[in-house]
């Protein structure tokens, strides 16, 4: 059964490229054997990422998400069970928040800032297919 999990956190750190490469570098490399798949959109502060998989793999990576020290006030924002992936082609794609054009998360949120606790779970999803339709994303696997 395959399921697609969004959640939101917060850089303990700045989300600077360091970070940041340390997290896709360590997501393309053990996801692939695990099959999940997915994008993680970040901001100087704030973390927003999508899982798709296994419901088993991807219950167990949220589980050490939640373990990890890099992120606080990890929120789930949506789960779902899935038919398909709409994100099968991506490792784990990666898209730097801080560059949208303000009128992009206007369409999503109240403000042109990006704050994923304020958004919701559907308006996150829509966001991140925006941005997957617009190749905004990079790291295409």
């Amino acid at each position: 059964m395959l399921v697609r999990l969004l959640y939101t956190s917060r850089a303990v750190d700045h989300a600077d490229s360091g970070a940041v490469n340390a997290i896709l570098q360590q997501s393309r490399q053990h996801n692939p054997a695990a099959g999940i798949t997915g994008v993680l959109c970040h901001s100087e502060r704030l973390y927003l990422q999508l899982l798709e998989g296994g419901r088993e793999q991807v219950n167990q990576l949220y589980g050490r998400i939640l373990a990890d020290r890099r992120h606080t006030a990890v929120t789930l924002l949506h789960y779902e069970e899935i038919r398909e992936r709409r994100y099968a082609g991506w490792t784990m794609g990666q898209t730097n928040l801080d560059k949208l054009n303000p009128g992009t998360l206007l369409r999503y949120s109240a403000l042109p800032a990006f704050d994923p606790y304020a958004l919701s779970g559907a308006s996150s999803l829509a966001l991140i297919d925006e941005l997957m339709a617009a190749a905004a994303v990079l790291g295409r696997a």
